[in-house]
């Protein structure tokens, strides 16, 4: 089983690009799937895939960690190459969402395609509330339940444009992986808490211990209890590769890292 980044805010290499947004390439030998699609900007998500050998049009599926532009906007890039893949996404993915400004003025956020305009595409939407089986070894997570007493998710995320109704943001979801050395987590925005994330996946997985994580961590404007707690449970117990990306942070990213 192989991962591969393919977009991610920054581009490590020559020849390939970064933007505000996150995809990976999951290799499993015998099925090909699409976690996120990046915010879908012009030669990001196809150039990548070219440059990387990836061949985005043999995708068998493609997931979606949650409704939001940076994670979903490429969506349709990678089913005009990939016709007839299955589309899996939380129901709640098609939610009018926005994000309040500094000035409290609000920004649409959502999913830039409605359920029919994928049908279109040649999309076949499966939708996950609960744990789905994707590929052998391979898991979305669907909804997760928010445990933790110090995890929120992650900024002035609301349903509605005069910004009066929190998004709670339900359809959130990661990807894990089940390896010979243990299981391997992706995480989108990990909107839910990063935290309560990899618990969820200890208590479908119980036994099968969990060795790395990777992806979107979403504290970047996190309180300093918040960090000191997340860094605490990260801890117990350590993991072999642990790799933030995206809308982690830099702080939290160098306190991880650290």
């Amino acid at each position: 089983m192989k991962v591969t980044v393919l977009i991610e805010n920054s581009a490590p290499r020559q020849g390939l690009l970064g933007e505000h947004g996150l995809s990976y390439w999951i290799d499993t030998g015998s099925r090909l799937i699409l976690f996120d699609t990046g915010q879908g900007l012009d030669g990001v998500l196809a150039g990548n895939a070219e440059a990387l050998g990836i061949p985005l049009e043999k995708a068998d599926a493609v997931v979606l960690s949650h409704g939001h532009y940076d994670h979903a906007g490429g969506l349709a890039i990678a089913l005009k190459a990939a016709r007839g893949a299955e589309v899996y996404l939380h129901p709640a993915a098609f939610k009018t969402r926005y994000a309040a400004g500094r000035r409290g003025e609000a920004r649409s956020i959502g999913i830039p395609f409605t359920r029919d305009e994928i049908t279109a595409l040649g999309g076949r939407i499966k939708e996950t509330t609960g744990p789905t089986e994707i590929a052998e070894g391979v898991f979305v997570t669907g909804e997760i339940p928010r445990t933790t007493d110090f995890e929120d998710t992650g900024g002035p995320f609301f349903e509605d444009a005069q910004c009066s109704r929190p998004d709670p943001i339900e359809d959130d979801q990661a990807v894990y992986l089940k390896t010979p050395n243990g299981i391997a987590v992706l995480l989108g925005c990990a909107h839910a808490g990063v935290i309560n994330t990899i618990e969820y996946v200890r208590k479908l997985n119980p036994g099968e211990p969990i060795v790395a994580l990777t992806g979107g961590m979403h504290l970047g404007g996190a309180s300093r209890e918040r960090l000191e707690k997340t860094l605490s449970a990260l801890e117990k117990p350590p993991l072999r590769f642990l790799a933030p990306a995206h809308c982690t942070g830099t702080m939290a990213t160098c306190r991880i890292l650290a």
